[in-house]
C-alpha cells in the first residue's frame, strides 16, 4: 500500500512541476530528505524517483516563461569556483572511478540546488521549501523524540535508510540544523495550533537528537542552544527562554540511562576511545595528504592502501568524519579554503541582509529567517567538525536561501538596480 500511495504522489505532481518549476524542487527535496521510497517495502524502494522528478524539472525549465536568473554576487562565485576545484581534484584523483561517481552524485544534488536559487524567489515559495524540509527531516526527529521517551534514552535512533543522514551522529545533525528552521516558521504563523505543534516538535527533536547518543550532537547541541537563545528572542523574553532553555538541557541529561552519560564522558577522555582516535587518525592522513598533492586526493580516498603511505601508524583506514578534513583530504588546501570561504561569507552575507531590512516592517520576517539561517550554520559548523556531511544537501540549500534573501533584501530597497543579478 506503501508503495501505492508514495507512487500516486510522485506521478501526480509531474503536471504541476511541468507548470511550475518551484513544485519540481520541492517533491525533489521531499524526496531527497525523508526517502519516502525507503519506507515502502514494494516496487518503490527502489525506483528512480529522484531522477523522474528532476527530468521533468529540466523540462519545465526549458518551456516555463517565468524569468529564472542566478544571481551573482560574491559568495555564488565562490561556490562556483569551489565545483570547479573539485572538478580539477577529480581529474588527478588516486582511485578516478570511485571519484567520478562521487562527483556525478555531488553535482546532481548541487544542480537543484542552483536550481533553487532561479526559482525560490519570494517568501512564499522560501516557507514552503522550509516546510518540505521540517516535515521531511522532522517526521524522523519526532518519531525519534516519542523513541526516546518511551525507552528512556536506552536506545539510539537513527535515520532513513540509504540517505546521508542513515547514521545517528547524521541524522542527530540534520536534526538540530532543522531547529531553527521548526523556530522561524512557528515565529511567523499566527495559526495557535500550528505554533503548537511546532513547538511540541522542537521539543521531541532536541530529546531526539540527545537520543543518538551523539557525541558531536551534544557540542553542537549547545552551540546551537545558545546561538537561538541570542538571535532568536529578544527583550524580557531573553531570560525565560534562557532559563527555559538550560532547564530543558539538565533535565534531558538527568532523564538519559548511564551509558549515555558514559558515552558523553568519553569525551574528555578521548584518548582513550577508539572511534575518537580514529577520527584524529583520519584528520592527520588528509593533513598529510594535502601537504603532498597540491589538488588533494580526490573523492573517496580513505583506503588502507592510502593510510599505508599517508598514516602508516594507523591501524586501520577510516573516513574523515569531519567536514573539513573531508574537504582537505579530497580536494586539498585550495579546497578547504574555498569551502571555509563558503560558509564565512554565508554567515556575512546573512548579517548584512539583517542590516538591510532593519527598520522595513514588511521585511522583518526575512530579518528572522536570515538569524535563523545562521543559527542553523552554527549547528552545521560545529557538529560538522565529527561528521563527513561536506556535500549534503542541507546545508547547501541553507546558502542558497541565504542568496535569494540577499536578492529579496536589495530588490526591497528603494534605489534598487536589476542589473546586479544576471541571467
Amino acid at each position: 500500500m506503501r508503495d501505492i500511495v508514495i507512487t500516486l504522489i510522485v506521478f501526480g505532481s509531474l503536471p504541476y512541476i511541468l507548470s511550475k518549476p518551484y513544485i519540481g524542487v520541492l517533491v525533489w527535496s521531499w524526496l531527497g530528505y525523508m526517502n519516502p521510497h525507503r519506507l515502502a517495502w514494494g516496487f518503490a524502494y527502489d525506483m528512480p524517483f529522484a531522477q523522474i522528478v528532476a527530468v521533468t524539472l529540466f523540462i519545465s525549465l526549458a518551456f516555463n516563461r517565468e524569468v529564472k536568473r542566478i544571481p551573482v554576487t560574491g559568495l555564488t562565485v565562490l561556490w562556483g569556483l569551489f565545483l570547479g576545484w573539485m572538478c580539477l581534484s577529480t581529474l588527478q584523483a588516486v582511485y578516478p572511478d570511485g571519484a567520478q561517481t562521487m562527483l556525478v552524485k555531488v553535482f546532481k544534488i548541487q544542480l537543484i540546488i542552483w536550481i533553487t536559487m532561479m526559482v525560490m524567489v519570494n517568501r512564499q515559495r522560501i516557507e514552503l521549501l522550509l516546510w518540505v524540509i521540517v516535515v521531511s527531516i522532522g517526521y524522523f526527529s519526532i518519531k525519534g523524540g516519542v523513541f526516546t521517551l518511551v525507552t528512556g534514552g536506552a536506545f539510539r535512533v537513527w535515520g532513513p535508510t540509504g540517505s546521508y543522514v542513515e547514521g545517528n551522529n547524521e541524522l542527530a545533525l540534520a536534526t538540530l540544523m532543522v531547529l531553527p528552521l521548526m523556530w522561524y516558521l512557528r515565529g511567523v504563523n499566527t495559526n495557535k495550533w500550528v505554533r503548537h505543534g511546532l513547538l511540541l516538535s522542537i521539543v521531541l527533536s532536541a530529546v531526539s537528537a540527545f537520543g543518538s547518543h551523539s557525541r558531536g550532537a551534544l557540542l553542537a547541541g549547545l552551540s546551537m542552544a545558545f546561538f537561538l537563545w541570542l538571535k532568536g528572542v529578544s527583550g524580557m523574553r531573553k531570560i525565560v527562554a534562557g532559563i527555559a532553555i538550560v532547564g530543558s538541557i539538565a533535565l534531558l541529561a538527568a532523564f538519559m540511562p548511564d551509558s549515555w552519560h558514559e558515552r558523553m564522558g568519553t569525551i574528555q577522555t578521548y584518548e582513550e576511545d577508539a572511534s575518537a582516535m580514529g577520527r584524529i587518525n583520519s584528520w592527520l592522513f588528509a593533513y598529510n595528504v594535502a601537504n603532498d598533492r597540491f589538488l588533494g586526493a580526490g573523492f573517496e580516498p580513505w583506503s588502507p592502501e592510502m593510510f599505508a603511505i599517508y598514516m602508516p601508524s594507523s591501524k586501520t583506514a577510516h573516513a574523515a568524519h569531519s567536514i573539513y578534513f573531508s574537504v582537505l583530504g579530497e580536494h586539498g588546501w585550495g579546497g578547504l579554503i574555498l569551502f571555509l570561504l563558503i560558509l564565512w561569507i554565508a554567515w556575512r552575507t546573512a548579517s548584512g541582509i539583517i542590516r538591510e531590512v532593519k527598520g522595513n516592517s514588511d521585511m522583518e520576517w526575512l530579518a528572522q529567517l536570515a538569524r535563523m539561517l545562521q543559527v542553523s550554520l552554527v549547528a552545521y559548523c560545529t557538529g560538522g567538525a565529527f561528521l563527513s556531511l561536506s556535500y549534503y544537501d542541507l546545508p547547501w540549500h541553507i546558502i542558497s536561501l541565504i542568496v535569494i534573501g540577499k536578492v529579496i533584501a536589495q530588490k526591497s530597497k528603494p534605489e534598487f538596480n536589476p542589473s546586479f543579478v544576471k541571467s
